[in-house]
């Protein structure tokens, strides 16, 4: 896919007026709930809505924060924001208590945009101080409750209908936008310590956009089915604005639903999707159906892919696998070729028209040769298309930029013939008698024993250990597995230095919206009451 823009003008304002232009009152995208947006009503509702924010006083570098599910109000929120040069900042829409205080303090939003049947995730949210002067509310079914939280009762509140009631469209109101412009603040989801907020300009966010459209090589002819929240890069600039910017259709739901999917996909006619996290897996694990091959999907873009189901997710669904590696802050910096085999673990090229990547070392940040492991290492080639810092938190964006590299956490290897394989989170690998194991590997390992729901392995500091850890497995199983039965299962699948000492029967793993484990809260707890240690039965890992 060729951009419809010169570089000079990536930005989503200008790719939503160019797409307004070239495909009119053509449907951009439906929502299964209810609603729809044309590329030219998109474009027209956002200049009516940034003359309303603009009659609120909303002024450039302003923060506009939407606790919000997917909707067409939403995206006309976004765009309206952005041509006021305001900064839109999505919110995660499970926060509440300290954990959404901390967004809505850290972000001073001059204006709250919340759907009704999420205001009451204000109730224990002091903003006191913060500035918060307006909140404009989504009628989403579920009515306001009564009373409302204190953080909200104290702005003057309209609802969407009353914010554009008698608004016409002011040429002044709609201002310029410019790919330096900083315009979302996005939150990384906070696995490992406070939410960070991440500054993301208008060429960073539409690279998103247009390389993800390039991936997959979205044309006008497709239609995206989109099942991943719009507060997360993947399900809002990766899916919906890449959609935009090939002048491809979409159809959106409000949450991923493992047992609807195949069906939404056959009724939305979707020929690409995304599957984030633990979904592929799922979906691939979903009861078969004789109509898994009678879709129009061709691509499926997929993060990770395991050996255990990849060909065989490629082969149940008639589907090609695109993988990518990337991450909020440095955007999409490898794609796999769509014409190579699917290679688990595999993401691919790297983007290098606008990336540098090396694999460091961890200590060093020192390059290391071909299939070394170490530290995924980026920085832009081109300015503003990746991230220009956390929003005050200089000290993380000190610590995040430490040799002119941008750290992502994560560790990799570039193979000989210069693709890039993800291995895991740096902070995820175990380290055990001198051993580096992959937490992800085990994990693929234990997920494929018939009860085994889902798994999470982590490691934990025991005493003796001389600073290195023993590896603990949670896990969530259907009916009932003996501990000892487990590890007879995992001794001959995985290397004898991996075999879990500590077995956790869980009733869920706790996980972000977008599918990650919060593994730095079972690391906390470490060893329970409930922990099973196979040592405590004499169990011998046989050699």
């Amino acid at each position: 896919m060729e951009a419809i823009l010169p570089i000079e003008r990536w930005t989503l304002v200008d790719m939503v007026r160019a797409q307004a232009q070239r495909q009119g009152d053509r449907v951009f995208v439906e929502f299964l709930e209810g609603g729809s947006l044309t590329f030219a009503g998109l474009h027209d509702q956002s200049d009516r809505f940034a003359t309303a924010l603009a009659e609120l006083g909303v002024e450039p570098g302003d923060r506009v924060l939407a606790l919000a599910t997917n909707s067409a109000e939403f995206l006309v929120a976004m765009i309206a924001t952005h041509k006021r040069q305001a900064v839109f900042t999505p919110i995660n829409t499970e926060l509440k208590g300290a954990f959404l205080e901390h967004q809505v303090r850290n972000s001073e939003p001059r204006v709250v945009i919340v759907d009704a049947g999420l205001a009451p995730l204000f109730d224990q949210v002091n903003t006191d101080g913060v500035g918060v002067e307006h909140t404009i509310v989504i009628e989403d079914g579920p009515d306001l409750p009564d009373p409302l939280p204190a953080a909200l009762a104290s702005t003057t509140m309209r609802t969407w209908a009353e914010a554009v009631e008698g608004v016409s469209t002011q040429p002044a109101a709609v201002l310029s936008a410019d790919p330096t412009d900083v315009c979302t603040i996005m939150y990384t989801s906070g696995t490992t310590g406070p939410s960070k907020g991440v500054l993301m300009p208008q060429g960073h966010c539409t690279l998103f956009a247009v390389g993800a459209a390039r991936a997959t090589s979205l044309t006008e002819d497709d239609h995206y089915f989109v099942c991943m929240p719009f507060f997360h890069a993947n399900g809002l600039f990766m899916q919906i604005w890449a959609a935009l910017v090939a002048g491809a259709s979409a159809t959106a739901s409000k949450r991923f639903s493992v047992s609807n999917w195949l069906e939404d996909v056959i009724a939305c006619e979707a020929t690409v999707t995304n599957a984030l996290g633990v979904m592929p897996e799922f979906i691939f694990r979903s009861p078969a159906d004789p109509r898994d091959r009678s879709t129009k999907l061709t691509r499926v873009m997929a993060v990770p892919v395991a050996e255990e189901w990849g060909a065989g997710f490629e082969e149940r669904f008639d589907v090609r696998l695109v993988q990518g590696f990337g991450m909020t802050e440095v955007n999409m910096i490898a794609y796999s070729d769509p014409t190579d085999p699917v290679l688990p673990g595999c993401a691919g090229r790297v983007y290098d028209d606008f990336f540098e990547v090396v694999i460091g070392d961890p200590e060093t940040d020192a390059a290391l040769p071909p299939e070394s492991i170490g530290e995924i290492l980026v920085r832009p080639k081109v300015p503003f298309f990746f991230n220009v810092g956390y929003y005050k938190m200089d000290d993380k964006t000190v610590e995040a930029w430490r040799n002119l590299w941008f750290h992502t956490g994560d560790a990799g290897r570039m193979d000989a013939e210069g693709r890039l394989w993800f291995v895991d989170r740096l902070k995820d690998r175990i380290r055990r008698r001198g051993e580096n194991i992959s937490s992800y590997e085990i994990e693929q390992v234990v997920n494929e024993h018939p009860a085994v729901v889902e798994s999470a392995a982590l490691g934990v500091k025991v005493e003796g250990a001389g600073g290195e850890e023993e590896v603990k497995l949670c896990v969530v199983v259907d009916g009932e597995v003996d501990p000892v039965e487990l590890l007879d299962y995992c001794a001959p699948r995985m290397p004898r230095y991996a075999v879990p000492r500590f077995v956790e029967m869980v009733g869920e793993l706790d996980k972000t919206p977008s599918g990650k484990v919060r593994k730095q809260a079972m690391r906390d707890l470490g060893i329970t009451d409930t922990t099973w240690d196979r040592e405590s039965v004499g169990y011998v890992v046989p050699r």
